[in-house]
C-alpha cells in the first residue's frame, strides 16, 4: 500500500504564497463555485477548546479540515490553532494527501484578505497600514498586503508590547517603515486590519476615515467582533458569503441585535467582487469593511493548489 504524501508545514508555505492562493481563490470563483451553498462549519466543544469540522468538494477534489482552536495553548508556548487537511479525490474519494491543517489556514486566511484587497484597498499610492495582532495570522497578512499593494508605513497594535515590536521589526526587515501604535492611529489609516482574538471591538469606528479599507478575520463566532456598530453602520460591507455571515459574524450580528442594521446592509460578497456583479462605491465616500469567517471551499482551492505546486516540484 502506497503511503499517503504528506506536506508539512515548511512544504505548504514554500510551495505557495499568499498571491498564489489568492489566484487559485479567484479561480474557483470565476468557474462558478458559489459560496452560498457550500456546507457550514460544525463545531464541536471540548475540554481542550473547540474542534471544527470543514467539508467541502468540487468536481475535482474533495476534502476536509479538522481544526482545533485550543486558547490554553499560548501559556504552553503551543500554537493556538491546530489540525490536519484530507485531500481527496473527488470521484472516487481516494485520499491523495494529508497537508497541515494550521500552517493550511495561516496561508488560506491571508490569501482571502488579500483578494479582497485587489478589488477594495485604495490603489495609487502606498498605504498607511494599522495592522491589529503579533501572531501568525498578523505576520501572513502583513506579507499578504505587501503581495497586492505598497505600504508607505505600518503601525504595529497588539496587548503584547513584545509581540508588537517584533512584528514591527520584520516589516523593517521587508523594507517598510514600521512602528508600534495605539488603537487611536486608526484615524490616519488607509487600511486596517485586524486578527485578534478579541471579543469586543478594538477601535472607535467613528475615527476612521471615509476613504479606508477595513479587513476583520479574528473571530468566526456570532458574539465575538473586532468593529465596532459605528463602523458598520457607516461601511460597506463585504464578505465570503451572505448564509455564512449571518450565522457566525458577530461584527454583523451584534450590530443587527441592537437594530443598528439590518440583514440587508451587505453590500456584496468576494465572489461578487471577483466575477464583477458588484462595484464598490466611489473612493472615499464611505469606509469598506470586508469581514471574513473562514469558509470551507477556500481550504479546499489552497489545498488542491498546494497538491498541484507539490506535483510540479516532484516532476521537476
Amino acid at each position: 500500500m502506497t503511503a499517503l504524501p504528506q506536506l508539512g508545514e515548511g512544504d505548504v508555505l514554500r510551495l505557495l504564497g499568499p498571491a498564489g492562493a489568492a489566484d487559485a481563490l479567484a479561480d474557483v470563483l470565476l468557474a462558478g463555485l458559489d459560496p452560498e451553498a457550500c456546507p457550514q462549519r460544525t463545531s464541536v466543544a471540548v475540554p481542550g477548546g473547540e474542534l471544527l469540522l470543514m467539508p467541502a468538494a468540487t468536481g475535482a477534489y474533495a476534502g476536509v479540515k479538522i481544526a482545533g482552536v485550543a486558547p490554553g495553548n499560548a501559556a504552553r508556548g503551543l500554537p493556538r490553532i491546530t489540525g490536519s487537511y484530507l485531500l481527496l479525490d473527488g470521484s472516487s474519494l481516494r485520499p491523495l494527501a494529508l497537508l497541515d491543517g494550521a500552517a493550511l489556514t495561516a496561508l488560506r486566511t491571508p490569501a482571502v484578505s488579500a483578494l479582497a484587497l485587489r478589488y477594495l484597498a485604495p490603489a495609487g499610492r502606498p498605504l498607511r497600514l494599522v495592522l491589529f495582532g503579533s501572531g501568525p495570522q498578523a505576520y501572513g497578512h502583513l506579507e499578504a498586503v505587501l503581495a497586492v499593494r505598497p505600504l508607505a508605513e505600518v503601525l504595529v497594535v497588539a496587548r503584547n508590547p513584545f509581540g508588537a515590536g517584533k512584528l514591527a521589526d520584520h516589516a523593517r526587515t521587508l523594507g517598510v517603515p514600521a512602528r508600534t501604535g495605539t488603537a487611536a492611529d486608526v484615524a490616519g489609516a488607509d487600511l486596517i486590519v485586524c486578527c485578534t482574538t478579541a471579543r469586543e471591538p478594538l477601535f472607535d469606528g467613528r475615527l476612521v476615515p471615509a476613504g479606508a479599507t477595513v479587513v476583520a478575520v479574528g473571530s468566526h463566532e456570532p458574539d465575538a467582533r473586532e468593529t465596532d456598530t459605528a463602523l458598520v453602520r457607516r461601511a460597506a460591507v463585504y464578505v465570503e458569503s451572505r448564509a455564512a455571515a449571518l450565522r457566525e459574524a458577530g461584527d454583523l450580528l451584534v450590530p443587527e441585535a441592537e437594530g443598528a442594521i439590518g440583514p440587508g446592509h451587505i453590500t456584496g460578497t468576494l465572489a461578487d467582487l471577483v466575477t464583477g456583479r458588484v462595484r464598490p462605491p466611489q473612493p472615499g465616500s464611505c469606509p469598506q469593511l470586508f469581514k471574513s469567517v473562514g469558509m470551507a471551499w477556500e481550504d479546499l482551492a489552497v489545498a488542491v493548489a498546494v497538491y498541484a505546486a507539490a506535483g510540479e516540484n516532484s516532476a521537476t
